[in-house]
């Protein structure tokens, strides 16, 4: 097959690059040139910019692809710049949407892709939506082949997964848990929440490309493991070699005491219990199956760290916002285990 990745050097789309060259698909990545390192070797690199649509459209104009997947589009603009580029250029093309845009309350803990799209805490959510509406209007109305993927929390190596954390300096929350200060835990930390090891889900996402069962369908790909929040900081700090000093702290009372948006992802996804049933995904790529435990993946998150010092910063504007609550919360932190 010949593919094409529209970014593909992120987060989650590193791993599935990856995996897609080692199986021999003939791989195409349309992005900034801003993140080499993260390009596996047999992978070809189109420069170029997706937001500038002509320009766009003049370095991919000589070009047809089995498979198109974009994994920067967040708006129903971006995905109708996708539409106007790819229509009869490619006979798949996959949006990557989000799990976080299904119902929220929930009206079971247990997720499907029959779940309910209704997101009314989280902006992001509403966008992702939004633009799987249009593309499914798209593929009704005139056969856009569209497949949507709704990845949850995806992680890697270059990440270290939390809830309220510093974005831009993640490793922040380990320097906290070394130094036995004082973390927070939204909630009472018993929540259940779904953390995916990135080279798990491209085992999943790779097996989707160029399925023709696939095209008109919406299908999330996660991981079996769920654990509740406690037990994710409690390995995280096992992974770190300290037991977290950990403050629960209610999503309202974090929301109306942070600065505006800072909550919205929590409590627009990750303080409400989130458990996947993945027969789709497993009925379509028969041999997905996810073998990296969290305990073992944020091991291997802290060690990539470790290897690139210079990524281990701290975020000053961030720790001082968690003092800042756990004062004003005014609870003593206690330690945390993985079975609290």
């Amino acid at each position: 097959m010949k593919v094409l990745f529209i970014g593909g050097t992120g987060q989650i789309s590193q791993a599935v690059s990856k995996l897609a060259v080692e199986r021999g698909i003939e791989l195409y990545l349309f992005n900034r040139g801003q993140r080499d390192e993260f390009v596996p070797e047999g992978a070809k690199v189109i420069t170029g910019d997706i937001r500038q649509k002509a320009e766009a459209a003049a370095v991919l104009k000589d070009h047809e692809f089995d498979v198109v997947v974009d994994w920067i589009a967040f708006t129903p603009e971006h995905v109708q710049t996708d539409i106007e580029l790819f229509t009869g250029k490619t006979k798949q093309y996959i949006f990557i949407s989000s799990a976080s845009a299904y119902q929220k309350p929930q009206r079971s803990y247990l997720v499907t892709e029959e779940t309910p799209m209704e997101n009314p805490y989280w902006q992001y959510s509403r966008d992702k939506i939004a633009c799987e509406q249009l593309l499914m209007e798209a593929y009704r109305n005139s056969g856009f082949p569209v497949t949507i993927v709704r990845p949850s929390h995806t992680y890697g190596e270059t990440a270290i997964p939390a809830a309220l954390t510093s974005w831009e300096h993640p490793w922040t929350l380990v320097d906290r848990i070394r130094k036995g200060q004082p973390i927070i835990v939204h909630g009472d930390g018993t929540s259940l929440w779904t953390l995916t090891h990135n080279t798990d889900f491209a085992k999943g996402f790779v097996g989707l490309l160029g399925h023709p069962e696939a095209l008109g369908e919406a299908i999330h790909i996660t991981s079996d493991e769920v654990l509740n929040w406690n037990q994710i900081y409690a390995g995280l700090g096992a992974a770190a070699g300290a037991e977290p000093q950990v403050v629960h702290i209610s999503t309202d009372f974090i929301a109306a005491f942070t600065p505006p948006g800072t909550a919205d992802g929590l409590i627009g996804d990750q303080a409400v219990s989130s458990v996947f049933d993945n027969s789709k995904i497993k009925a379509l790529v028969p041999d997905f199956v996810c073998t990296v435990p969290f305990t073992e993946g944020v091991k291997r998150s802290l060690s990539w760290f470790e290897n690139h010092p210079e990524l281990c910063t701290v975020d000053p504007e961030w720790s001082a916002l968690v003092d800042d609550l756990i004062q004003r919360h005014g609870t003593a932190p206690k330690p945390i285990s993985y079975y609290t």
